[in-house]
């Protein structure tokens, strides 16, 4: 009997360590030249960058974090790199991007070349620099597109 109740402590031990709570994180600035995380608003040609915001197949899933092309795009938190993220089926000039988790959470920024796709980094480091979306989207407010993995509303985070 006490051999099961410790057993128990410690499995609920294990569980409870994985489990993070993510309600008071706030990203740390995303891109050089918008310290402040600016969101994306709206282009008369290509919509706003608000999550939930009309698509002609659906609805935005992310939040839009105002950022030059080729501009510095920084680690918002002591992250791990996860691996590639390409927001589209096609290729194009800014088909690039990257899973990361940190602070209880899992996301993806699309639109970035990532120096690299795995490994560790800490707040303010570099990942990458944003791809050039000019190219593809011409007129359009360049950007950083902020996913959460299961795709959820961001928004709060910033």
């Amino acid at each position: 009997m006490r051999l099961y109740i410790l057993f128990s402590f410690l499995l609920l031990a294990v569980i409870c360590s994985s489990c993070v709570d993510a309600s008071g994180v706030t990203f740390g600035p995303l891109c050089s030249g918008n310290a402040s995380n600016r969101k994306r608003g709206c282009d008369t040609k290509y919509g706003c960058g608000n999550y939930g915001a009309g698509r002609t197949n659906g609805k935005h899933m992310g939040l839009d974090i105002e950022c030059a092309d080729g501009a510095t795009v920084y680690a918002p938190f002591d992250v791990k790199l996860n691996g590639k993220a390409a927001p589209y089926t096609k290729n194009n000039a800014i088909n690039d991007g990257i899973n990361l988790s940190g602070e209880g959470l899992c996301f993806k920024l699309f639109y970035v070349k990532p120096d690299r796709y795995t490994g560790t980094l800490k707040k303010g480091q570099k990942i990458g620099s944003l791809l050039p979306m000019q190219s593809v989207y011409p007129g359009i407010t360049s950007h950083v597109h902020v996913q959460m993995c299961d795709k959820s509303d961001p928004t709060k985070y910033f």
